[in-house]
């Protein structure tokens, strides 16, 4: 069977014409058609048959549609294995069929890759079958909103097609067949400056100057009717070339027409090299205002001949300027060829090298060479067709010549490298995106690195351009401007100019739209100019998978990556991803940064990003973005869980945690999470910002298993807030969705969030609330955890019976749930109050019942906290000497992990333990220690507690002990609630106030207070 939808939907079987009468049949089938291979799920088909506003029966009636096909196609055609339900709705398979579509992108890409490669003839075959699958209006007739998108993006394609055709035509010199090809699309898109600039050249090739400089002048005159802008640089350099005619044309006397000349007119080199005339002026026109720069100026001094008779001096024969799309690169460049005009007299030649449309066409150098030759005075007759000859006239024609050769935009060294002057008075100015490496090893190269421009520099440039005046009126919206364009000199440019074309717009107007992520690339490129210009050379070189990635990468609204990351986005391995994220570094289309442990991250500057998306949202179909954004869910899931498990142990991670489908590498994740802490710590503001897009978009399982996910890493490094914000985003998303087992779970989490706050009263709340959701779903282990937590709460409030109750229940589910993690703090807990109920030799042994748990668990976390309660234990039991040994080893242990607030906790207990033996001084240093500890992490409870006994201290080791500290210990546990430490402190001050200052305090005493309820 055949498919074609590059026009009138057709459909074919053995060349027999298949009619398909149901305009809702038709939009089924076009919508699978493209995107063979794929499932469409039944929704996206109701979206584009219904055009967004599907009925209740839409499902039904979608499926009786396929049914239909599937009836046509197996009666008329005997085929009955096209379409195939595969959830979540349908795929068309394509094997053994044609589909035009498919023919259009397949030779699309063999006509690019041929262009590539330099087989012009490959190429121009390749191109013209492409055109010619074009029959009318892509997708005429089929009715169906949603495919709107699809036909632009099909339309769209088809145009570049012409483009890059006419450009090839062009270069073999068939100007005729590129008028031909460029003078419709002209017509039809007369907004489009790069097929304008083309049209322009191949008039002017052709010898018909006169409509060349028509083509301009409805060009300029369309472009400020329409946008209010001045065409931009390339159409603006065709124009000069045309005025000038300073080389373009190969007008040399005797001269065949390029269009009628033989394919072998230029193959026999010269036998002599042709004497060269000065080179005209061929420079672009340096964008004005210039400012800034100083630095980057005087290095390119260097690239200044000596003057006769010298001979010294630091002098570089080559410089290269590299940096990131729309950093100024060109613009530098320019300026400064400009002002340095008198010290080359025998000219200044320029060579655009990432223009595809232009001779140097992002290809081998051959044709540059071409050009530069034609511009040095070599006749077209004269120029070899074999590069190493074509290379050795333009070494020959520049010997002895004070000439700067300037190449904009290179792709590589390998591009540039025939046309570098070697040595000699010529010197060569390059810019690129690429670290052009090889060039560090020259000796007389320089490389100039740009960046962004600084605050002040964005600001002066765009007062300089708009007037100082419109800048001091509005400085606050003038600096955010300047951050909106990343401080980027090409955006704020655009931007200058638009302000400048229109003065009814302010400066806060311009930032409110610019503001507007939807539109800010747009904003930022009027017609075909501008930044999306600039970017797109960039992306076109890129390879298809390093494409891809930074596509999908974009949708992904996370502040940067890790390496990894294209093991879920693309199904490579590590090593592949973190290649293919410095290919987009080295392409200037990503930043990177060093991280911790010697890892990288990556990141978009914001305009990049809005292109990247820009491309994702024309080249991807929604079902692919749909899925990059699920596996990258599931594998970041995947290594938080191994993270958590390294903390707590296996019982920690829900049982309902999904697997990846494309799980990170096992080495991998174990190289990542060796040091759990420190990984959660470079990725903590991605996963944030994941928790919120997952919301966002529908995923509320995977936004409150993320959310729980990351608890402990918040708690460890006291980050509350950040706590707080992602439970409460999962908490809305599962509450919206009607997901009880997500709300109850995130209601839990802030239930504890409250606990570590010290805000029982809210906790207890919520901890009750979260416990009705979780009794009407299946999770042991959700309300093992409630129970505990409210056991905390009830042991704080002094209620150690209904503490008791609580772990005990809770206790019961642990083992049931199998959570070994949860059993050992319970256990703990459940030490705590046997401890507090007068019962501390059963507190020691259910300690030691929660440490063989934890070990048992393979839990680091979970013993460190179970060894803390035992200090506490023996305390209780008054063991002070052995409670000090294991205080040591919580200090250590938390130390380890990071853990800032289990290290304060022991130490509170080590100075107890010192105080109690008589060591006022080793207590009083633990315990200074542990306010500092406790004051930075913000917990006001333990503060008063170390408070309390560094009072003890001092009271043992002859002091007062009472007085401000006491009082304030005092009136923090009023404040905080906390009954039962307000009556031992009470007891406390009041013993304290009582007792003659002279005589130390005996510990046993202070000790009782302390114990007594």
């Amino acid at each position: 069977m055949a498919f074609q939808v590059l026009g009138p939907l057709k459909v074919s079987a053995d060349g027999r014409p298949l009619l398909l009468r149901s305009a809702r049949q038709r939009a089924v089938l076009v919508l699978l058609l493209l995107t063979p291979g794929r499932p469409v799920s039944v929704e996206a088909l109701a979206e584009a048959v219904w055009h967004g506003d599907p009925p209740a029966t839409a499902r039904n009636q979608i499926a009786i549609c396929v049914s239909a096909l599937r009836k046509t196609f197996r009666d008329e055609a005997g085929v009955d294995d096209l379409i195939e339900t595969l959830l979540p709705g349908y795929v068309l398979h394509s094997e053994g069929h044609y589909v035009d579509v498919a023919d259009l992108y397949e030779s699309a890409a063999a006509a690019r890759a041929a262009v590539e490669a330099g087989n012009a003839a490959e190429a121009a075959a390749r191109f013209e079958h492409a055109l010619a699958l074009c029959s009318g209006p892509v997708l005429d007739g089929v009715d169906g909103g949603a495919l709107s998108g699809t036909a632009g993006r099909i339309t769209e394609l088809r145009t570049n097609l012409i483009e890059e055709y006419a450009t090839l035509r062009l270069g073999q010199g068939h100007y005729r067949s590129a008028v031909e090809c460029l003078a419709p699309v002209v017509a039809e898109h007369p907004l489009r400056e790069n097929a304008r600039a083309i049209l322009m050249r191949a008039y002017h090739l052709s010898g018909r100057r006169s409509e060349a400089l028509d083509c301009y002048r409805e060009g300029r005159r369309v472009l400020v009717a329409e946008l209010g802008v001045e065409p931009g640089p390339e159409l603006r350099e065709a124009h000069r070339e045309v005025l000038e005619d300073d080389g373009w044309t190969a007008a040399v006397p005797g001269a065949v027409t390029p269009d009628a000349a033989p394919d072998t007119a230029h193959d026999a080199a010269p036998t002599s090299v042709p004497v060269p005339v000065a080179v005209r002026r061929r420079m672009p026109l340096p964008p004005e205002p210039f400012v800034g720069r100083e630095a980057e100026l005087r290095l390119l001094e260097r690239l200044v001949p000596m003057a006769p008779g010298r001979t010294s001096g630091a002098t570089a024969g080559v410089v290269a300027i590299r940096g990131p799309a729309g950093v100024g690169k060109s613009a530098l460049a320019l300026h400064w060829a400009d002002r340095a005009a008198e010290h080359f007299p025998d000219g200044r030649l320029y060579l655009d090298l990432g223009d595809p449309r232009g001779p140097g066409g992002h290809g081998p150098a051959e044709a540059a060479l071409e050009q530069a030759l034609r511009a040095l005075g070599i006749p077209g007759t004269s120029v070899p067709a074999d590069p190493v000859d074509r290379a050795a006239l333009y070494h020959a024609a520049l010997d002895g010549r004070r000439l700067l050769v300037v190449l904009d935009d290179a792709r590589s060294l390998e591009q540039i490298r025939p046309l570098l002057p070697g040595r000699g008075p010529a010197r060569a100015l390059v810019t690129s995106r690429d670290p052009l490496h090889g060039l560090a090893g020259t000796a007389d190269a320089v490389r100039v690195d740009l960046d962004v421009m600084s605050r002040a520099e964005c600001l002066d440039l765009l007062a300089a351009t708009i007037g100082e005046h419109r800048v001091a009126a509005e400085p606050d919206a003038a600096e955010r401007l300047v951050d909106l364009c990343d401080r980027l000199p090409l955006a704020l440019r655009v931007i200058a100019t638009r302000l400048l074309s229109d003065h009814r717009w302010s400066l806060r107007q311009m930032a409110a739209r610019v503001e507007d992520r939807r539109e800010r690339v747009s904003t930022l490129s009027p017609g075909e100019s501008g930044v999306r210009s600039s970017v797109w050379l960039g992306y076109r070189a890129l390879p298809m998978r390093a494409a891809r990635l930074y596509r999908q990468l974009s949708m992904l609204d996370v502040p940067d990556f890790p390496s990894w990351i294209g093991v879920p986005v693309l199904g490579v391995t590590p090593e592949v991803s973190e290649r293919l994220l410095h290919q987009l570094v080295g392409a200037r289309l990503l930043d990177v940064r060093p991280a911790h442990g010697g890892t990288n991250r990556f990141r978009f500057q914001e305009v990049m990003r809005r292109f990247a998306r820009e491309r994702c949202l024309a080249e991807d179909d929604e079902q692919e973005r749909e899925q990059t954004l699920e596996r990258v869910l599931n594998a970041v899931l995947s290594v938080v869980y191994a993270a958590q498990e390294q903390l707590y142990g296996r019982g920690e991670t829900p049982h309902s945690c999904p697997q990846s489908p494309e799980p990170v590498p096992g080495e991998t994740v174990s190289e990542l999470v060796a040091d759990p802490i420190e990984w959660f710590e470079g990725e903590r503001e991605a996963l944030g910002a994941l928790v919120v897009q997952a919301v966002r978009e529908g995923r509320t399982k995977r936004a409150w298993l993320l959310a729980v996910g990351m608890v402990p890493f918040y708690e460890i490094r006291n980050y509350l807030e950040d706590w707080r914000r992602t439970a409460e985003c999962a908490l809305e998303g599962a509450r919206r969705a009607g997901d009880t087992r997500g709300a109850g779970t995130m209601l839990r989490s802030l239930g504890t969030l409250a606990i570590y706050q010290r805000r029982y009263e809210e906790a207890r709340e919520r901890l009750l609330t979260a416990l009705s959701y979780l009794e009407r779903s299946d999770d042991t282990q959700g309300r093992a955890i409630v129970r505990r937590n409210l056991a905390v709460c009830a042991r704080f409030y002094g209620d150690l019976t209904e503490a008791a109750r609580y772990c005990e229940e809770s206790l019961t589910l642990f083992r049931r749930s199998g959570d070994n993690s949860g059993l050992s703090h319970a256990l703990g807990l459940l030490a705590q109050i046997e401890i507090e109920q007068g019962d501390p030799e059963r507190g020691v042994e259910l300690s030691n019942q929660a440490i063989q748990v934890s070990y048992e668990a393979g839990s680091l976390r979970s013993r460190t906290q179970n060894l803390y309660r035992l200090a506490e234990a023996l305390l209780g039991a008054g063991r002070p000497v052995q409670a000090e040994r294991v205080c040591h080893d919580v200090v250590g242990l938390a130390r380890g992990q990071g853990d800032r607030l289990g290290e304060a906790h022991g130490l509170c207990a080590l100075g107890e333990a010192q105080w109690r033996q008589h060591r006022p001084h080793k207590a009083r240093a633990s315990l200074l220690l542990a306010l500092r500890l406790a004051e930075e992490v913000g917990d006001r409870f333990l503060q008063a507690r170390i408070v309390t006994h560094l009072a003890c201290a001092d009271a043992v080791r002859g002091g007062t002990g009472a007085g401000e500290p006491l009082d304030w210990a005092l009136e923090e546990f009023r404040t905080l609630n906390a009954p039962l430490w307000e009556r031992r402190v009470g007891r406390l001050r009041e013993a304290l106030e009582s007792h003659d200052a002279v005589h130390p305090i005996e510990g046993a005493f202070l000790a009782c207070l302390l114990a007594d309820r």
